[in-house]
């Protein structure tokens, strides 16, 4: 390979995780001082990261996968449990009771006195007690008013623990809330009535509330409050509710999907339009129930002294309430950077007795601190105190101040093996006392710092005659590139694919799919550049996809993970959209075109006969004889704005469609139509799971990708041209840096060719290049603060286009049926890269390999109700593993090959469980 390589390591930095001694690298000298002199002044605000990698501990603090440091106040407990959806304190102050998801677990309670954590329960067999569903939902847990009772949201109900003297919890009863129809509970916040006798809940998938009999479990009276109820709070003889999803729909209002309601929301950027807190009166329990305006995607309520706050996530805001009228008397606003108005994600509040209101904002990282006297007297900022990844809940401890992190330490948790995985999931909890205002001030500037956030972040057009340049140095200042591909694929590490190539940062022990299985990917590599530090943020597809259309993982989503039941893939949700809007809706506001092939994509259909070999073989035919599609297939979205730019005949998600298939469907609208300035695919195949083996799936994802660049690169626009390849999250396999790094690919004239590019990339960073180049505003305070990669693009183009690789690992291997066109013959192997995966298994593994294909059966990963990420993850990783080293060979870290249900974490819930 020939390349020209770009990395140094910054001074004072501690070294890098993962650079293994004696690699070989080779360095140009000077080719970094170019690169950045050629970017200019204005090169960008997270440009300190450099060639920081994840896990890395710097001055600013330890680098994660979305553009951050973290570096929290006061003592940290990593929590290597999975993430905390959410936590409460026990009414003596002396525990803290987590629900917990991604980690094998449904609760951790904390000892805090000790700072430890004492007691983790879930479904794993050594669990005690043991649970019979690792589900939780997005509030809680609660403890009864004498802290004798704990109570965990689940999807269908509770669990009702008894808790211990010494803080642990025992003899989990199951209290069920039935379905409505297809409507399960997915209970919200639980509140005890003062004398703990009833259990008010806020069952979120039924857009209600119900009271409890805390002793049976019974109910004893519901209420119709408004969409989406989440969180409760009890205040003399009212109780107050957050509905995300604001108030019912009335007639003439636009709606969009929410788990089967209809919620008033917005035509183009499809998120939800209003925002209300309902009240009930306990006092006379018949009485209508009202409803108080507030800000969009109302999640958290705390009432102290005459007043209620709320946290208004899509907003960026907090209400508060005069608990006496029922009128809002104050917003507050929680954007402490000017230059977006969006993105910081407010989801917590409490009050301190002697008047600092603290705000954890959860996409900030950070916990703001407002003085505060009266509901009615305006409060005053005082500034930020920067927390770990994602803080989710605060409460007061006497003079301590606990604010639990739901992502902790980002995927760092312990393991023995020799690569991380995105579900090494942590949280952690942190506690302090609240500092004076100066020490608050001076830790703003490094919440600042640790963001990105300057001043000259999103640099406007001047009008003028700015030359133009591929990314330019002002918004809306031309570019060479007037066409962009982004091109999404699924799951994959950068060592799966590209840890083979030695010029990289890679570790071949973890590849799966080397350059016998992606000779595309691998050429394109090396015509085109190699980024070895690249992440991608989610840990799934549902997380993955929304960074990517939206540059955030709204707090919805976010908070979601312990269940998804209500939505998994939010295309079908208003709940999951945030109120800017998504990457295509912004190149639409500065009129430029869009083209939608399949990605956020809800619904497909397909006619009968349409089998992976029928479709294998059209596509076959249709590139022999030019004719279209024989099997012509369905993809739509519920989203107005992007339904109408969509080309429906390319399918969605669906493991038993080839992405030959897609290719040929998209290159015929190509040759028709020609390209807009946005296209948009999802080529899925390299999931896996379909009908042909893993490795044949990764190859005909290789083969597509590199036909679509072989045609836009001998075509009229290639002058032009951007094509960008991402993965949409990394969760498939393990990587020696980071269970975040991914493979990516940035193709185009104006792509710096033949160099290794190890500046710390990630989604957001393409996301906001992209933004760059088409003048599109950015999208939150995420994609605002990004870099736009200018160090990966050079002012002198080289047009020499992309020639396909026929494949070299067959695309119908491991069919158990042949296609009636023949199977497919690859072409030769190259004998210096690792040979592709046999699928005949060996006769001692058969019986095994049988319980895997029945297995793999029932995870919902073909047909039109295919679903991404159904599956396992840990079963789904096990299962590619062995098929890619021939059922020989154990996962990584392990002694064995195990069968589905014997594989460590097999307890995992899967991200959708719920179809």
């Amino acid at each position: 390979m020939q390349v020209t390589r770009r990395r140094r390591v910054e001074k004072g930095s501690p070294g890098l995780p993962g650079r293994r001694p004696g690699r070989r690298t080779l360095v140009a000298a000077g080719v970094t001082a170019l690169a950045l002199a050629a970017a200019g002044t204005a090169f960008a605000q997270t440009r300190q990261f450099g060639f920081d990698q994840v896990g890395q501990i710097t001055d600013h603090g330890q680098v994660v996968s979305d553009d951050q440091y973290i570096a929290p106040y006061g003592d940290r407990l990593v929590v290597n449990n999975g993430k905390i959806m959410s936590s409460t304190v026990s009414p003596d102050g002396t525990h803290l009771a987590a629900s917990v998801t991604d980690g094998g677990a449904a609760l951790a309670v904390v000892d805090l006195k000790n700072w430890t954590v004492q007691q983790v329960v879930g479904t794993a067999k050594s669990s005690s007690p043991r649970l019979g569903s690792n589900s939780v939902g997005q509030e809680g847990p609660t403890y009864s008013p004498d802290g004798k009772q704990l109570w965990l949201g689940q999807t269908d109900g509770y669990t009702r623990f008894t808790v211990n003297p010494d803080g642990s919890v025992a003899d989990p009863t199951t209290i069920r809330i039935p379905a409505d129809g297809a409507k399960h509970a997915l209970v919200g916040e639980a509140v005890f009535s003062a004398d703990g006798s009833t259990v008010y809940s806020a069952v979120n998938g039924q857009n209600r509330v119900v009271a409890l009999d805390a002793a049976t479990g019974a109910v004893e009276r519901s209420w119709a409050v408004g969409n989406a109820p989440r969180d409760l709070v009890a205040v003399g003889g009212k109780l107050y509710v957050s509905n995300e999803g604001g108030r019912p729909a009335r007639p003439g209002d636009t709606t969009i999907n929410s788990y089967g309601t209809q919620v008033p929301a917005d035509p183009v950027t499809a998120a939800t339009t209003t925002g209300t807190v309902s009240v009930i009166d306990l006092a006379d329990p018949a009485a209508a129930v009202r409803s108080i305006d507030v800000g969009l995607h109302p999640t958290a309520l705390y009432a102290k002294k005459g007043a209620l706050f709320v946290t208004n996530t899509a907003t960026n805001d907090v209400s508060v309430v005069d608990t006496a009228t029922d009128k809002v008397v104050q917003t507050i606003a929680t954007q402490p950077w000017p230059e977006a108005s969006v993105g910081y994600e407010p989801d917590a509040v409490t009050l301190t007795d002697d008047g600092r209101l603290l705000v954890t904002l959860g996409r900030a990282n950070a916990v703001a601190v407002y003085k505060y006297t009266a509901p009615q007297e305006p409060v005053s900022y005082v500034g930020l105190l920067p927390t770990d990844y994602f803080p989710a809940e605060i409460a007061t401890v006497g003079d301590q101040v606990v604010v639990s992190d739901t992502r902790g330490v980002d995927a760092r948790r312990p393991v023995d093996r020799a690569g991380h995985a995105t579900h090494d999931t942590t949280s952690s909890v942190q506690r302090f006392t609240l500092p004076d205002d100066s020490v608050i001030r001076h830790e703003t500037a490094k919440v600042f710092r640790q963001n990105g956030w300057t001043g000259d972040s999103v640099k406007r057009a001047k009008g003028g005659h700015a030359k133009p340049v591929a990314v330019p140095q002002r918004l809306g200042d031309p570019s060479t590139i007037k066409h962009v591909f982004l091109i999404v694929k699924e799951n994959r590490t950068y060592d799966q694919v590209l840890g083979d190539i030695p010029e990289g940062n890679g570790d071949p022990s973890l590849t799966e799919f080397g350059e016998n299985v992606t000779p595309n990917q691998h050429a394109l590599a090396r015509q085109f550049g190699l980024y070895d530090n690249t992440y991608d943020i989610g840990t799934n597809s549902a997380e993955g996809h929304n960074w990517l259309m939206q540059a955030d993982d709204p707090e919805y989503t976010e908070s979601s993970a312990g269940e998804y039941a209500r939505s998994y893939d939010t295309e079908d949700d208003a709940l999951g959209h945030q109120r800017t809007g998504f990457l295509w809706t912004g190149a639409q506001a500065v009129g430029r075109s869009v083209r939608d092939f399949g990605e956020f994509q809800q619904f497909l259909t397909k006619p009968s006969g349409a089998s992976w070999q029928n479709l294998y073989c059209d596509a076959k035919n249709m590139a022999a004889t030019g004719q279209d599609t024989a099997y012509p297939l369905n993809s739509s979205s519920p989203i107005p704005s992007l339904n109408d730019v969509s080309v429906h005949g390319f399918p969605k998600f669906d493991t038993s469609v080839p992405d030959v298939y897609r290719y040929q469907i998209w290159k015929r609208d190509f040759e028709r139509n020609g390209p807009a300035d946005l296209n948009m695919f999802w080529l899925s195949s390299d999931h896996t799971g379909g009908p042909a083996s893993a490795a044949a799936q990764v190859a005909d994802n290789d083969l597509a990708t590199g036909r679509i660049v072989d045609e836009i690169s001998h075509s009229a626009y290639w002058k032009d041209s951007a094509v960008f390849v991402v993965e949409d999250d990394s969760q498939a396999g393990l990587d020696h840096v980071d269970g975040h790094r991914a493979p990516i690919q940035i193709i185009s004239p104006w792509a710096r060719h033949g160099a290794v590019d190890s500046h710390y990339y990630s989604q957001i960073t393409v996301i906001r290049t992209i933004e760059q180049i088409l003048g599109i505003h950015p999208m939150n305070q995420k994609d605002s603060a990004a870099t736009p990669m200018r160090a990966a693009f050079t002012r002198h183009a080289d047009y020499t286009p992309f020639t396909a690789l026929p494949n070299r690992t067959s695309l119908t291997d491991g069919l158990s049926t042949a296609p009636s066109c023949g199977t497919d013959t690859p072409a030769p192997q190259d004998p210096a890269a690792a040979p592709v995966p046999a699928a005949k298994v060996p006769a001692a593994k058969r019986s095994l390999a049988a319980e895997w294909n029945a297995w793999k059966a029932e995870q919902r990963l073909t047909g039109p109700h295919a679903v991404p990420d159904f599956a396992n993850p840990a079963q789904m990783n096990h299962y590619t593993w062995y098929q890619t080293h021939n059922w020989s060979k154990p996962y990584p870290g392990e002694r064995g090959i195990y069968a589905p249900q014997d594989v460590p974490g097999a307890y995992l819930p899967s991200s959708e469980s719920d179809g």
